[in-house]
């Protein structure tokens, strides 16, 4: 997608309306549009940021998570409430077809022992390069730092480096993403134009994210320090095994990202620090003789405790009980914090466009030919392949509807 594509079809917009725009260069977005390209739609793609795609890429380079392989239920199970809206396009474009997708683009892809599925180069900037290539040769073309600003009439609005423009297209896909991690573009500003439009907007709430603790000064030699082995719980929800760090800023991870609603909730954290032994196997060891060794050491020699664990165990547990009342605590320590991290650090938001204001085909009721899919949508999931896809599926369902409006078989 190079400078003459760019400046050609937004060129045209001064002669009358684009066949279709998409507002929005994230995986929804890009999806959305190669839907329409594959249909012989040109598509224009309008991006605030300077290069598309820069949350996917910073995702990515820890491993490119696609998506998850298990069964079919279990995976939908994961949006909660917004499951029956998602159902039918997780259906057409889940967790097979993720993968077949990204083959398609020359990238293989492999099962981890969890689920997860990866591209086989573990990381996102080979799978964005082909994308992006097979989008130019559909004819897209991508227009860098426009800034929707909202409507005015039935032209989209956007600041640009040069100026205010206005462009008009028989359809337009919404895709803007969701209000966290804004130095890569997703801030949630079209929150403000959408609500003075008078559709329906649930409020941002960080999703996936870590939690604030006031640590005491010991705990700074534990910073970075992972905690693996250990069950967690919040609220009257099951028990999870799950990884996470300690940090200077408090607890993150995987393990308690996928705790974030009935944390964010209000629900108690507790953790069970050795959750395959039971308490009474626990108190029987603490009951051994310590002799000379310093508590410390005993629960470290007795119950196999590392430093990170029996960090955590003196930080929230002291002073410490005696007898069975320290082997219950150790399988159920309440974890003090001080709510979530700022919404700007969370890895996905709850929160949107509410799914009242939209019909079947993802297309805004208010305002016919116009479409929305991805984050910005009101839906959230745990890490682990569920947004990612949920994200595609929702901008390819957009797309092949858009073009379905314009006449063009999908």
């Amino acid at each position: 997608m190079g400078n003459q594509n760019e400046a050609g079809a937004f060129a045209r917009q001064e002669a009358g309306r684009l066949p279709a725009l998409v507002v929005g260069a994230g995986p929804a977005g890009l999806m959305a549009a190669e839907a329409l390209g594959a249909a012989g739609v040109p598509v224009a793609i309008a991006e605030a940021m300077a290069a598309p795609a820069r949350k996917f890429l910073m995702a990515g380079k820890s491993g490119l998570n696609l998506t998850r392989a298990e069964p079919f239920d279990r995976f939908l199970a994961a949006y909660a409430e917004a499951a029956p809206h998602l159902r039918p396009m997780l259906a057409d474009f889940g967790p097979d077809q993720v993968c077949r997708w990204a083959e398609g683009l020359g990238q293989p892809v492999f099962t981890g022992s969890t689920g997860r599925v990866f591209p086989t180069a573990m990381k996102a900037s080979p799978l964005l390069r082909a994308w992006l290539g097979r989008l130019a040769g559909q004819g897209a073309s991508l227009r860098r730092r426009w800034h929707w600003a909202g409507w005015d009439g039935a032209a989209s609005v956007f600041d640009t480096p040069d100026g205010p423009r206005r462009v008009e297209a028989e359809v337009t896909i919404l895709a803007f993403g969701g209000a966290s991690w804004a130095r890569l573009g997703s801030n949630g500003a079209w929150a403000g134009p959408l609500a003075d439009a008078g559709l329906p907007l649930a409020p941002f709430r960080p999703a996936n994210v870590g939690l604030k603790v006031d640590w005491s000064a010991p705990m700074a030699r534990h910073y970075g320090a992972p905690v693996k082995g250990v069950g967690l719980r919040a609220g009257s929800g099951g028990w999870h095994r799950g990884e996470f760090v300690i940090s200077a800023r408090g607890l993150e991870g995987g393990g308690i990202y996928a705790l974030s609603r009935p944390l964010r909730e209000g629900a108690p954290l507790l953790a069970d620090l050795l959750p395959d032994r039971d308490a009474a196997w626990v108190a029987e060891r603490l009951a051994r003789p310590r002799g000379k060794a310093s508590l410390s050491n005993h629960l470290r020699k007795a119950l196999g405790l590392d430093p990170a664990r029996l960090a955590l165990l003196m930080e929230f547990g002291r002073p410490l009980p005696g007898g069975p009342a320290l082997a219950a605590l150790i399988k159920a320590l309440p974890i003090s914090h001080a709510g979530p991290r700022p919404l700007d650090e969370a890895i996905s938001t709850a929160g949107g466009l509410g799914w009242e204001a939209l019909d079947a085909d993802l297309m805004l009721e208010a305002r016919p030919g116009t479409y929305a899919a991805g984050e910005m949508l009101d839906w959230e999931a745990p890490t682990g392949g569920y947004l990612l896809t949920a994200c595609l599926a929702t901008g390819l369902w957009a797309g092949r509807r858009a073009a379905a409006r314009l006449g063009r078989p999908v």
